[in-house]
């Protein structure tokens, strides 16, 4: 059964959710990235596979899908997860956080300041710095980033976001990993033209928990690896999860 509504933020923006429910006591909670939205049909897949063993909850970020607002990269979203924690409180017994990107960073700044943290986080080529990501544009994504995202439907379905102001103040993620108590797995593609690996093997370093660090040969950016090694993306994050949640 999938029941879809909206959560009120302490800003009040609406926050769009699909929750995904099958009676399970575990609920897995997934985040999209910049220009992606719970719609997208590379995390709809991921919803899917999960839901068999899990219940699901996947919502939109502000300025992405049907949420309201403007995006304004990691500055204020903080309250978009914490709208989602408190809805979810008290109704599973675990809870575990799949990130992407962006919602990686936003994932580990809401996480440090949080009373009760998570059981399980994966964070899936999270900027360790939001001032320190790369865009290498000699080494642009033809294949994801134009041809799948711009010109196939699948590629479009979900895409997009309302862009807010950019210079409002923000955490770095690396200075709160350290604060992390949830059992953290980081995975990242050796091509990722948008944030290089060296983010995430950064961010490794600095955790204080149980961690694994993945790198992908041949990986590409966020949920472009469900696209390009589903496989590979799947069983390490179902392994991860049977073993910490």
């Amino acid at each position: 059964m999938m029941r879809t509504g909206f959560l009120i933020t302490e800003d009040r923006q609406k926050i769009a959710y699909n929750h995904y429910k099958n009676g399970n006591k575990k609920v897995v909670i997934i985040i999209h990235g910049f220009y992606n939205s719970k719609d997208s049909a590379l995390l709809r897949n991921l919803s899917e596979e999960l839901f068999k063993d899990y219940d699901v909850f996947i919502f939109d970020l502000r300025g992405h899908g049907q949420s309201t607002g403007a995006f304004t990269w990691t500055s204020r979203e903080r309250s978009d997860l914490e709208a989602v924690l408190d809805y979810l409180k008290g109704k599973y017994s675990k809870m575990a956080i799949i990130a992407f990107s962006l919602g990686g960073s936003i994932s580990i700044n809401t996480l440090s300041r949080a009373e009760k943290q998570v059981d399980s986080l994966i964070c899936i080529s999270v900027p360790s710095d939001c001032s320190r990501i790369d865009y290498k544009w000699w080494r642009l994504d033809l294949e994801n980033d134009i041809y799948y995202t711009l010109l196939t439907k699948e590629g479009r379905k979900g895409k997009g976001t309302r862009i807010g102001p950019f210079w409002l103040p923000k955490e770095s993620p690396i200075d709160n990993m350290e604060k992390i108590t949830a059992p953290t797995l980081f995975i990242h593609g050796d091509r990722d033209w948008v944030v290089d690996k060296r983010h995430s093997e950064a961010l490794h370093k600095r955790t204080n928990t149980r961690k694994r660090l993945v790198i992908i040969e041949n990986g590409p950016h966020a949920e472009y690896l469900i696209r390009k090694h589903p496989l590979k993306i799947f069983e390490e994050i179902k392994n991860w999860l049977k073993a910490t949640i």
